[in-house]
Protein backbone atom coordinates (compact mmCIF):
# COMPACT_ATOMS: atom_id res chain seq x y z
CA UNK A 1 0.00 0.00 0.00
CA UNK A 2 1.76 2.98 -0.61
CA UNK A 3 0.90 6.45 1.13
CA UNK A 4 -1.73 7.87 -1.50
CA UNK A 5 -3.91 4.66 -0.50
CA UNK A 6 -5.11 6.25 2.55
CA UNK A 7 -6.22 9.77 3.86
CA UNK A 8 -5.80 10.78 6.81
CA UNK A 9 -8.24 13.26 7.91
CA UNK A 10 -6.64 16.83 9.43
CA UNK A 11 -7.92 19.36 11.35
CA UNK A 12 -10.76 21.43 9.18
CA UNK A 13 -9.56 24.90 9.81
CA UNK A 14 -11.83 25.93 7.27
CA UNK A 15 -15.14 25.07 9.03
CA UNK A 16 -14.05 26.71 11.68
CA UNK A 17 -13.17 30.45 10.12
CA UNK A 18 -16.45 30.10 8.14
CA UNK A 19 -18.45 29.41 11.83
CA UNK A 20 -17.06 33.23 13.03
CA UNK A 21 -16.57 34.89 9.15
CA UNK A 22 -20.32 36.34 9.75
CA UNK A 23 -20.59 39.38 11.08
CA UNK A 24 -23.58 38.78 13.32
CA UNK A 25 -22.05 35.04 14.84
CA UNK A 26 -18.96 37.43 15.77
CA UNK A 27 -20.65 39.58 17.55
CA UNK A 28 -22.37 36.87 19.23
CA UNK A 29 -19.53 35.06 20.50
CA UNK A 30 -17.81 38.73 21.40
CA UNK A 31 -21.21 39.16 23.53
CA UNK A 32 -20.83 35.65 25.32
CA UNK A 33 -16.80 36.87 26.28
CA UNK A 34 -18.78 37.71 29.79
CA UNK A 35 -19.34 33.91 30.97
CA UNK A 36 -23.00 33.74 31.40
CA UNK A 37 -25.27 32.08 29.31
CA UNK A 38 -28.10 34.05 26.98
CA UNK A 39 -30.83 33.48 25.70
CA UNK A 40 -32.07 33.63 21.40
CA UNK A 41 -34.13 36.74 22.23
CA UNK A 42 -31.42 38.52 24.13
CA UNK A 43 -28.75 37.59 21.60
CA UNK A 44 -31.10 39.04 18.84
CA UNK A 45 -32.16 42.22 21.01
CA UNK A 46 -27.82 42.39 21.06
CA UNK A 47 -27.05 42.23 17.48
CA UNK A 48 -29.89 44.15 16.07
CA UNK A 49 -31.50 41.04 14.18
CA UNK A 50 -34.64 39.19 14.23
CA UNK A 51 -35.18 36.12 16.97
CA UNK A 52 -35.40 33.59 13.91
CA UNK A 53 -32.67 34.67 12.29
CA UNK A 54 -30.55 34.36 15.57
CA UNK A 55 -31.49 31.28 16.33
CA UNK A 56 -30.12 30.18 12.52
CA UNK A 57 -26.27 31.66 13.71
CA UNK A 58 -26.65 29.79 17.24
CA UNK A 59 -27.59 26.42 15.71
CA UNK A 60 -24.31 26.94 13.51
CA UNK A 61 -22.64 27.95 16.52
CA UNK A 62 -23.70 24.87 18.69
CA UNK A 63 -23.08 22.44 16.19
CA UNK A 64 -19.80 23.83 14.98
CA UNK A 65 -18.56 23.52 18.90
CA UNK A 66 -18.01 26.76 19.79
CA UNK A 67 -21.14 27.11 21.90
CA UNK A 68 -22.82 24.68 24.52
CA UNK A 69 -26.71 25.02 24.91
CA UNK A 70 -29.47 24.23 28.08
CA UNK A 71 -32.83 24.30 28.11
CA UNK A 72 -35.05 25.45 30.97
CA UNK A 73 -38.60 24.99 30.44
CA UNK A 74 -39.68 26.70 27.02
CA UNK A 75 -36.07 28.86 26.99
CA UNK A 76 -32.97 27.65 25.58
CA UNK A 77 -29.56 29.27 26.76
CA UNK A 78 -26.13 29.09 25.21
CA UNK A 79 -22.73 29.87 26.65
CA UNK A 80 -19.17 29.61 25.23
CA UNK A 81 -18.29 25.71 24.85
CA UNK A 82 -15.06 26.62 27.60
CA UNK A 83 -11.71 28.65 28.50
CA UNK A 84 -10.51 27.26 25.88
CA UNK A 85 -13.12 28.74 23.34
CA UNK A 86 -13.40 31.87 24.96
CA UNK A 87 -9.42 32.40 25.08
CA UNK A 88 -9.48 31.83 21.39
CA UNK A 89 -12.41 34.42 20.85
CA UNK A 90 -10.73 37.28 22.85
CA UNK A 91 -6.81 36.58 20.76
CA UNK A 92 -9.00 36.81 17.79
CA UNK A 93 -10.21 39.56 18.94
CA UNK A 94 -6.85 41.15 19.80
CA UNK A 95 -5.50 40.43 16.04
CA UNK A 96 -8.52 41.53 13.99
CA UNK A 97 -8.44 44.83 12.63
CA UNK A 98 -9.93 47.40 14.34
CA UNK A 99 -12.83 49.57 13.43
CA UNK A 100 -12.28 53.34 12.19
CA UNK A 101 -16.15 54.48 12.61
CA UNK A 102 -16.43 55.73 15.87
CA UNK A 103 -19.38 55.32 18.02
CA UNK A 104 -23.04 56.80 17.10
CA UNK A 105 -23.96 58.31 20.37
CA UNK A 106 -22.33 59.40 23.84
CA UNK A 107 -23.88 56.11 25.85
CA UNK A 108 -22.34 54.43 22.99
CA UNK A 109 -18.94 56.16 23.36
CA UNK A 110 -19.15 55.60 27.30
CA UNK A 111 -19.75 51.94 27.16
CA UNK A 112 -16.74 51.40 24.73
CA UNK A 113 -14.20 52.83 27.20
CA UNK A 114 -16.10 50.92 29.96
CA UNK A 115 -14.95 47.60 28.39
CA UNK A 116 -11.64 49.45 27.46
CA UNK A 117 -11.13 49.94 31.20
CA UNK A 118 -11.96 47.07 32.99
CA UNK A 119 -13.76 43.84 31.68
CA UNK A 120 -14.66 40.11 32.03
CA UNK A 121 -13.10 38.04 29.45
CA UNK A 122 -15.09 34.68 30.13
CA UNK A 123 -13.96 34.20 33.83
CA UNK A 124 -11.45 36.15 34.26
CA UNK A 125 -10.45 39.88 34.21
CA UNK A 126 -9.52 41.95 31.15
CA UNK A 127 -9.21 45.41 29.79
CA UNK A 128 -6.75 48.05 31.32
CA UNK A 129 -7.86 46.59 34.67
CA UNK A 130 -6.67 43.10 34.01
CA UNK A 131 -3.29 43.84 32.30
CA UNK A 132 -2.75 46.31 35.86
CA UNK A 133 -3.20 42.98 37.64
CA UNK A 134 -0.94 41.25 35.82
CA UNK A 135 1.85 43.37 35.32
CA UNK A 136 1.95 44.29 39.05
CA UNK A 137 1.82 40.60 39.76
CA UNK A 138 5.02 40.11 37.89
CA UNK A 139 6.89 42.98 38.95
CA UNK A 140 6.06 41.21 42.69
CA UNK A 141 7.52 37.89 41.59
CA UNK A 142 4.52 36.33 41.85
CA UNK A 143 4.35 35.23 37.91
CA UNK A 144 7.10 34.35 36.21
CA UNK A 145 7.63 34.67 32.09
CA UNK A 146 10.96 33.40 31.68
CA UNK A 147 9.89 29.66 30.87
CA UNK A 148 6.36 30.17 29.73
CA UNK A 149 3.91 31.58 32.20
CA UNK A 150 4.26 29.85 35.64
CA UNK A 151 2.76 31.16 39.30
CA UNK A 152 5.64 31.77 41.49
CA UNK A 153 6.25 30.29 45.39
CA UNK A 154 5.19 33.68 46.20
CA UNK A 155 2.58 34.01 44.00
CA UNK A 156 0.31 30.81 45.95
CA UNK A 157 1.71 32.41 49.02
CA UNK A 158 -0.27 35.74 47.96
CA UNK A 159 -3.16 34.08 46.99
CA UNK A 160 -3.23 32.02 49.98
CA UNK A 161 -3.34 35.27 52.05
CA UNK A 162 -6.30 36.34 50.11
CA UNK A 163 -8.11 33.37 51.34
CA UNK A 164 -8.04 31.63 47.66
CA UNK A 165 -6.85 27.96 47.13
CA UNK A 166 -5.63 26.95 44.45
CA UNK A 167 -7.45 24.63 42.06
CA UNK A 168 -7.00 21.40 42.34
CA UNK A 169 -5.34 19.26 39.60
CA UNK A 170 -7.68 20.05 36.12
CA UNK A 171 -7.21 20.15 32.40
CA UNK A 172 -7.18 23.48 32.74
CA UNK A 173 -3.70 25.25 33.39
CA UNK A 174 -3.49 27.34 36.65
CA UNK A 175 -1.70 30.26 34.96
CA UNK A 176 -2.49 30.67 31.29
CA UNK A 177 -1.67 34.25 29.17
CA UNK A 178 -4.24 35.54 27.19
CA UNK A 179 -3.69 38.71 24.82
CA UNK A 180 -5.93 42.04 25.63
CA UNK A 181 -7.77 43.06 22.59
CA UNK A 182 -7.94 46.36 23.68
CA UNK A 183 -4.72 46.54 25.65
CA UNK A 184 -2.86 44.43 23.13
CA UNK A 185 -0.76 43.20 25.92
CA UNK A 186 -1.31 40.31 27.52
CA UNK A 187 -3.78 39.53 31.09
CA UNK A 188 -3.55 36.63 33.49
CA UNK A 189 -6.46 33.69 32.36
CA UNK A 190 -6.03 29.73 33.71
CA UNK A 191 -7.89 28.64 36.49
CA UNK A 192 -5.95 31.34 38.76
CA UNK A 193 -6.98 34.12 36.77
CA UNK A 194 -10.80 32.58 37.24
CA UNK A 195 -10.30 32.12 41.01
CA UNK A 196 -8.92 35.56 40.91
CA UNK A 197 -11.49 37.42 39.08
CA UNK A 198 -14.13 34.92 41.32
CA UNK A 199 -12.60 36.62 44.53
CA UNK A 200 -13.03 40.67 43.10
CA UNK A 201 -16.58 40.19 42.86
CA UNK A 202 -17.22 38.30 46.03
CA UNK A 203 -15.35 40.47 47.96
CA UNK A 204 -16.94 43.84 46.35
CA UNK A 205 -13.54 44.79 44.68
CA UNK A 206 -15.70 44.98 41.19
CA UNK A 207 -19.17 44.82 40.30
CA UNK A 208 -21.09 44.42 36.84
CA UNK A 209 -22.10 47.40 34.92
CA UNK A 210 -25.94 46.99 33.89
CA UNK A 211 -25.84 43.76 31.51
CA UNK A 212 -22.55 44.31 29.57
CA UNK A 213 -19.48 42.65 30.30
CA UNK A 214 -17.31 45.77 31.97
CA UNK A 215 -17.08 46.06 35.51
CA UNK A 216 -16.58 48.96 37.81
CA UNK A 217 -13.74 49.01 40.21
CA UNK A 218 -15.28 50.45 43.62
CA UNK A 219 -13.79 51.65 46.61
CA UNK A 220 -13.05 48.84 48.66
CA UNK A 221 -11.37 47.26 45.07
CA UNK A 222 -9.33 50.25 44.78
CA UNK A 223 -7.85 50.04 48.62
CA UNK A 224 -7.56 46.82 47.89
CA UNK A 225 -5.42 46.94 45.19
CA UNK A 226 -3.66 49.53 46.31
CA UNK A 227 -2.45 47.29 49.52
CA UNK A 228 -2.00 43.96 47.84
CA UNK A 229 -0.37 45.31 45.04
CA UNK A 230 0.68 48.74 45.20
CA UNK A 231 -1.56 49.71 42.48
CA UNK A 232 -2.81 53.38 42.38
CA UNK A 233 -6.18 52.24 40.66
CA UNK A 234 -9.15 55.28 39.68
CA UNK A 235 -12.26 54.01 41.07
CA UNK A 236 -14.55 53.30 37.90
CA UNK A 237 -18.09 54.79 37.52
CA UNK A 238 -20.37 52.85 36.40
CA UNK A 239 -21.93 53.82 32.92
CA UNK A 240 -25.43 53.39 32.36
Amino acid sequence: MNSHDTHVGGPDLAALAALLADGTRANFCLALLDGRAWTAIELARHAGVAASTATGHLNLLVGGGLLTQERQGRHRFVRLADPDTAELIEKLASMAPRRVDPPRSLPAANRSRALARARTCYDHLAGALGVAITEAMTDRGMLDWERGLTLTGDGTTWLAELGIALPSATRRPPVRSCLDWTERRPHLAGAVGAALCRHAFDAGWITRIGTSRAVALTDAGKRALADRLGLAVETQIPVK
